[in-house]
């Protein structure tokens, strides 16, 4: 018994060295995070400033490219035919762990970082960060870095690449990056997302595929001579009135939703030329096919009916992010023991303020918490979706906003501006560092992630919701075209 109670005590004693070992490796990581965290704020708060729409974010996407170059990463740029699309690599060899970066921003949530809804009328731009893009690339940008020095150092061995991923919002830019190969000698890949919460765990999300509608019809004097005109608005109407009964006969989970970009100039003109712009999501892609056909025959009927000619711009799908819950545990473990957020009191003051503004607010104590969302559907849509079917994919979010405050609101633009997104930016840097971090020095946890993915799949691999010969919508955020 003597003996092996030394045995015991000496693997013991040799697990708690490599754990101390690992710890004091990752305080230099975090130390590296630390020590460039005010340029990450310029940088964030530039890009913040800038605003830049999906496709078009060429300050942004070259302020990210030329800091990581300077910290020794080899840029591609343009890559996947993208202007504003980038890899930063840096080391050599395997693993190759992947780092996800967005930089766009959202139409008509023009705001400044206070608590009072200021549209800025002067601004040069509509667009605001309502979904923390400025941060999210970042602070993944930050977490590569100090990867970087650690590879540099010799205390990790393999590869990090960060993937500038623009028009996240609509323009499903990483599934273009994913047909383009780009990820393929990934082990693993890492990304979050700012939120009002602190989250992590084994989520999927809902897929999606975007469409415009563009119907071309006659125009003519509306009261002179209204029997000569063919009014492209009125097909469009006539769209959204049959995608108004189509939902009553969807599958439970659809999401059918629209504005209308173009409809007419003046009352007393028949609209010659009009669009709409329609969502289309379920948490199966497979399901979003077949509904967005639906989809298509109402467009078509709207034409028929109206003698107009019917243009379909069809923008692109994304499908649901595959969960992999080898490396969300890993990552939730990370968050959790990571998760130090507190506010002072001028920030407490802001998101008091806030608060007044929201319809259910959350409390402020709920930022030193972390939400386990296994085993659940997110509500939204990323085109993270593609890249999880090819590569073992995790990510999660930290409180960057107000708790309570939805995605897509003046209200997270305001708050993306302010040192609270600067604090939660700080620890989801942390966060991905920590995790690739456990990633490089535990092969067997990458061996794991991959015959998990392969057992979700299931041999039935990944199929894209793009059409044969799809290109980036490039122009999808600017005004529509007659």
């Amino acid at each position: 018994m003597f003996p092996r109670v030394i045995s015991l005590f000496v693997a013991l004693s040799c697990f708690l060295l490599v754990q101390d070992r690992a710890e004091a490796q990752k305080e230099q990581l975090f130390e590296t995070i630390d020590s460039r965290s005010d340029q990450a704020w310029e940088r964030a708060r530039q890009i913040w400033k800038w605003a830049e729409p999906g496709y078009q974010e060429v300050k942004s996407s070259k302020l990210l490219a030329e800091d990581l170059k300077a910290a020794g990463f080899k840029i591609k740029q343009e890559v996947a035919g993208i202007p504003t699309a980038f890899t930063a690599t840096y080391g050599e060899g395997e693993p190759v762990i992947g780092v996800l970066g967005e930089f766009d921003a959202l139409p008509g949530l023009n705001q400044q970082a206070s608590a009072e809804r200021a549209r800025l009328e002067d601004s040069e731009t509509d667009y605001g960060h309502g979904c923390g893009h400025h941060l999210f690339g970042v602070a993944s940008a930050e977490a590569c870095v100090a990867i970087a020095q650690q590879i540099k150092a010799g205390t990790l061995k393999g590869t990090v690449r960060f993937y500038g991923c623009p028009a996240e919002e609509g323009g499903s830019a990483k599934v273009f990056m994913v047909q383009a190969g780009l990820f393929k000698d990934c082990a693993t890949v890492l990304h979050w997302h700012p939120s009002s919460v602190n989250s992590a765990g084994d989520r999927s999300t809902l897929a999606r595929n975007a469409v415009k509608f563009r119907f071309h019809g006659k125009a003519a004097h509306a009261a002179g001579a209204p029997e000569l005109g063919r009014s492209a608005l009125d097909a469009v109407e006539l769209t959204n009135f049959a995608a108004q009964l189509l939902r009553e006969h969807t599958p439970d989970g659809t999401r059918i939703h629209h504005v209308i970009t173009a409809g007419g100039g003046a009352p007393n003109v028949v609209p010659e030329f009009a669009e709409v712009y329609y969502y289309i999501r379920h948490p199966k892609s497979d399901v979003v096919r077949d509904l967005y056909a639906r989809l298509v025959k109402c467009a078509q009927a709207g034409a028929l009916a109206t003698e107009t000619k019917l243009e379909i711009n069809f923008q692109g799908g994304i499908v649901e992010i595959l969960p992999n819950n080898v490396l969300a545990d890993i990552t939730l473990r990370n968050l959790r023991g990571l998760n130090t957020l507190q506010w002072d009191d001028d920030e407490v003051k802001f998101a008091a303020r806030i608060q007044n503004t929201l319809d259910a607010p959350i409390p402020l104590s709920s930022i030193s918490e972390v939400v386990d969302v296994s085993g659940t559907i997110g509500m939204g849509s990323t085109d993270v979706g593609d890249v999880s079917w090819v590569v073992p994919t995790t990510g999660f979010n930290t409180a960057c906003f107000v708790p309570g405050t939805p995605g897509h609101s003046w209200q997270a633009v305001a708050s993306g501006g302010t040192t609270i997104a600067r604090k939660g930016m700080n620890l989801a840097a942390r966060v991905i560092a920590a995790t690739a971090y456990d990633l490089y020095t535990a092969p067997e946890i990458i061996q794991a992630a991959q015959a998990e993915l392969r057992q979700r799949l299931g041999g039935h691999p990944y199929k894209t919701l793009m059409v044969p010969g799809q290109r980036p919508p490039l122009d999808y955020r600017k005004p529509a075209q007659k």
